[in-house]
């Protein structure tokens, strides 16, 4: 038993085994009979009694540090392979979970990379795109002139870049650029009531703010209802009269 002790110990470096030699059973409270001496009662030596060890072990798990013991050799295999089985099985846990982050954190990085790059080609095209707004506006744009733009126009929308800023938009400052403003009683708040420069954005990353007017709403103008019902009373006065 000891040599089988010690080749466990050395194939599992991390099992721990306390070997229990004392002569005095601490569970029964009766004298223990050495290896090959003779049992109490002339039943011959201790291994032809029916004791199948005079030694106890106590295996601790690693994993816990719970202490279990053993006298089975059977038994002894099976508590090893269900620390082992434990051990394997938070390890697979955490390298599956790290691998999970790691695809998160590729994913996300992969997509950056791909914004930024689509970002600086569309950046090189936003004043050939505001020279293509002017001409359009100013209706020089024909003939080849307007094939090359359209081009130009469809090679932008391919990188995904969006233009944004349209009159009537509620004035926005995280994407508007205010340059003119006014009061007006046709308004309820802070609107864009003239845009003077297109913004430009590729997904939620925004590349240029547009330029805009905006009107809000006159401090001294009637409230909405109040505006209604003076414009109803004197066609109401003419009925009645």
């Amino acid at each position: 038993m000891t040599e089988r002790g010690t080749d466990d110990r050395d194939e599992q470096p991390e099992r721990v085994v306390v070997r229990d030699k004392r002569r005095i059973d601490p569970q029964t409270g009766e004298v223990r009979t050495p290896p090959g001496a003779t049992a109490p009662g002339g039943a011959g030596p201790s291994g032809a009694s029916g004791n199948a060890t005079d030694e106890t072990e106590v295996v601790v798990d690693p994993s816990n540090g719970t202490e279990q013991v053993v006298t089975d050799p059977a038994e002894q295999k099976l508590v090893e392979l269900s620390a082992q089985l434990d051990e394997r099985t938070a390890d697979l846990q955490r390298i599956s979970a790290e691998y999970a982050n790691y695809r998160r954190r590729v994913d996300r990085d992969r997509e950056a990379v791909s914004v930024n790059a689509r970002a600086q080609v569309a950046g090189q095209l936003l004043t050939v795109l505001d020279d293509i707004d002017r001409a359009d506006a100013h209706g020089d744009l024909t003939g080849a002139f307007k094939a090359v733009a359209d081009k130009v126009v469809n090679v932008a929308k391919g990188v995904g870049l969006e233009s944004f800023g349209v009159e009537g938009d509620p004035f926005d400052p995280a994407v508007h650029e205010a340059v003119q403003h006014d009061t007006s009683a046709e308004v309820d708040g802070p609107t864009v009531t003239v845009v003077m420069r297109q913004g430009y954005k590729i997904g939620e990353r925004v590349l240029r703010p547009a330029m805009v007017a905006v009107t809000d709403r006159d401090p001294g103008a009637p409230p909405a209802a109040t505006a209604a019902s003076g414009e109803g009373a004197p066609g109401g006065s003419e009925n009645e009269s």
